[in-house]
């Protein structure tokens, strides 16, 4: 019986094992060859710090930066609107009727069940077809809207497990003591679904912030570069310099350190909460 335990585990941990490395093998290796100086993936110069060095010439770190400015201001604003949309739209979802609610949910689904090169395809057409693209001419305002549409989806379905476990009697109790709905909305049902929001949040901010696809399809000709197409146009022209090992390699660091930090100060939060009770 414990040989069978034994053998079970040493499965589950090897499973397990080889799982991780197939997520993070990839990552360490571009950390590693960061390193080297080179494209080819070796150390025939050996280590060099010439990959980090180029990040401070002119002439890179001018179009990285720029197109650091455009991803930041791109991704900040759709997740601040997306999320602010779909937490009112999680709202009104929950009050429909059952089967209302089916039907809309399934039509929520929708942007996220297909293909994200349909979705951008579509996005593009629309613009290009309808009066809007007289209102939204090409630039960063029909990027924010084509990141609000692709994101919204996501945020509802972050929020709306939260709203479901909530009593609705909460919402109720507000209004017999005095709140008007608006009031009650922003002052119990808010509060509540809060870490929902800021999930909903964190994951639009995050798909914007990766995207390609919808933003390559629908910048048009405005000179406007986020950091995914950036690295699209450069690797196209020159392929994959040294340059962008260092860049990648910078990224991962301070991604994992912030998750390292928001991870660490939770577990504290949560372990102060069990020595009140």
């Amino acid at each position: 019986m414990k040989r069978k335990n034994l053998i079970k585990r040493i499965c589950a941990d090897g499973y397990l094992g080889l799982v991780l490395a197939l997520l993070y093998l990839p990552i360490f290796l571009i950390i590693i060859f960061s390193f080297s100086g080179n494209s080819y993936f070796s150390f025939k110069d050996g280590f060099s710090l010439n990959s980090y060095a180029s990040l401070f010439d002119p002439e890179k770190n001018a179009g990285l930066l720029s197109a650091l400015k455009y991803t930041a201001i791109l991704a900040v604003s759709a997740s601040v609107i997306s999320t602010i949309f779909g937490a009112f739209a999680t709202i009104g979802i929950y009050a429909l009727n059952r089967r209302v609610k089916k039907i809309t949910l399934v039509v929520n689904q929708l942007p996220m069940i297909n293909s994200e090169i349909v979705m951008a395809v579509s996005l593009m057409v629309f613009f290009a077809t309808t009066g809007i693209s007289q209102i939204f001419p090409q630039g960063m305002t029909r990027l924010i809207i084509s990141h609000v549409a692709f994101c919204t989806p996501y945020v509802v379905l972050s929020i709306l497990p939260r709203l479901q476990r909530m009593d609705p009697n909460m919402y109720e109790a507000a209004l017999d003591l005095g709140a008007n709905p608006f009031s009650a909305m922003i002052r119990v049902v808010f509060p509540y679904i809060m870490p929902g929001i800021v999930s909903g949040f964190a994951m639009a901010f995050t798909l914007s912030l990766d995207d390609f696809i919808i933003t390559q399809f629908n910048k048009g000709d405005t000179g406007i570069e986020t950091l995914s197409t950036y690295i699209y146009e450069d690797a196209r022209v020159k392929s994959l310099e040294p340059f962008w090992f260092a860049v990648f390699s910078i990224f991962f660091v301070v991604m994992f350190t912030l998750l390292l930090l928001i991870n660490i100060k939770r577990n504290g939060v949560n372990t102060a909460k069990e020595a009140k009770r």
